[in-house]
């Protein structure tokens, strides 16, 4: 799939999940290139009068400056006692629904905002589908400053490959929204996503993790079939 097939892909997707949307909805809104093309897609709807009323809750500030751009009205996680529908992407999805997100640096507040949404809704392309999380993308890690040198022995301790995350236009580690850094830890396999998501949040000094087990509620996967953008839809077994 070339540059141009995926933009496509990211695009038809979120306009899928965009067109899910109805009036009055508080959303979570998503950080990343895919959850971008829904927040595109919701402005679209917002301008047209297809939707009213709704608001958003940023995970990160790419996303409170991209909706609060396209005209999306957005309200403080603090602000609000549920969600109704979280929309974001993911860097891999296992066969039953669990994710590794965090390549933006974004997770902590995005597991955040799922976690108060009735319905989370994951969108991705179809490289993203997996049989089992770690095949490609490693478990982003958000710890505390203090902290990173220890955790990384830890994480090292457990068998993973694990490294700081370095800004690519500066020198100097990547920092978080929330002031925190990030260790990228490659595992060789992941045979229990919910069981690492829980170790590695014991860990002393982290904050949270990148696994998001069994919170996917539906994930919607674009894919190309007979020269266009085909979305299929998985559910979660309950």
């Amino acid at each position: 799939m070339n540059a141009n097939e995926k933009k496509l892909l990211k695009r038809a997707v979120g306009k899928a999940a965009a067109a899910r949307v109805e009036s009055g909805m508080i959303l979570g809104l998503g950080t990343g290139t895919t959850a971008e093309q829904a927040i595109l897609a919701l402005a679209g709807r917002l301008e047209r009068g297809e939707i009213d009323r709704i608001r958003g809750v940023p995970t990160s500030y790419q996303a409170a400056f991209l909706a609060r751009d396209a005209g999306i009205p957005l309200v403080a996680s603090e602000e609000i006692d549920r969600i109704d529908l979280a929309i974001d992407g993911a860097d891999e999805v296992d066969s039953t629904l669990n994710l590794i997100k965090g390549g933006g640096g974004a997770h902590t507040r995005e597991k955040l905002v799922a976690s108060l949404a009735e319905t989370f809704l994951v969108i991705v392309d179809e490289e993203k589908m997996v049989e089992r999380l770690g095949a490609g993308a490693p478990v982003p890690v958000e710890v505390l400053p203090l902290a990173y040198s220890s955790v990384l022995r830890v994480l090292r301790g457990m068998g993973a490959e694990a490294t700081l995350r370095q800004a690519s236009r500066k020198s100097g580690p990547v920092v978080t929204d929330l002031g925190n850094l990030l260790i990228d830890a490659k595992f060789e396999d992941i045979p229990d996503a919910a069981d690492l998501e829980r170790e590695l949040n014991n860990i002393p000094g982290v904050v949270d993790n990148g696994i998001f087990a069994g919170m996917a509620d539906l994930v919607l996967v674009g894919a190309w079939a007979e020269g266009e953008p085909r979305i299929r839809e998985l559910k979660r077994s309950l």
